[in-house]
């Protein structure tokens, strides 16, 4: 038997809009920021997907 399996919000992959919705940006800045290394992401068939830390870390780097 399997264990329940309960995901919390940092626990989900965010999609680009997503992303886009919270840092108030258009999905162009967001896979601008993919493509150029500046937010880490990963690929999901075709869809990029974002962990909510690497967010934090690009918000964090951009106020330091």
């Amino acid at each position: 038997m399997l264990a329940p399996f309960h995901l919390s919000f940092a626990d989900r992959l965010l999609t680009v809009r997503e992303v886009a919705a919270f840092l108030a940006v258009s999905t162009r800045t967001v896979y601008s920021l993919c493509d150029e290394g500046r937010l880490a992401h990963v690929r999901v068939a075709n869809a990029i997907r974002v962990e909510p830390d690497a967010l934090v870390a690009l918000i964090r780097s951009r106020t330091e």
